[in-house]
């Protein structure tokens, strides 16, 4: 029964390990957000966050007052990225037509 117990408790984990999905980015890449979406850089160190967004793809194409809105010029995405204290406190996208 021993031998069952350890069969089982083997295959179940092979088969478990086939389901992790590696989630490391890409080097040079942040570990959040995407070339579409910047929304998870909500709430972010505007500082540090910055070259995480550039390193996305984004450009940085106007400013009023502590707002700033970015534009993937490959994707076409927009965003909207109002800075309150140091972070990111809003993380809007747009349309394109917005940038």
């Amino acid at each position: 029964m021993t031998y069952r117990l350890l069969f089982a408790c083997a295959l179940a984990t092979a088969t478990l390990s086939g389901c992790l999905e590696d989630s490391e980015p890409a080097a040079g890449m942040p570990a959040v957000g995407s070339s579409t979406d910047l929304t998870a850089f909500q709430g972010a160190r505007a500082g540090q966050a910055e070259m995480g967004i550039q390193a996305l793809g984004y450009t940085a194409i106007r400013s009023k007052g502590l707002t700033t809105w970015w534009f993937n010029r490959e994707t076409g995405a927009c965003a909207q990225i109002t800075t309150s204290d140091g972070r990111y406190s809003s993380v809007v996208m747009l349309p394109a037509q917005d940038c």
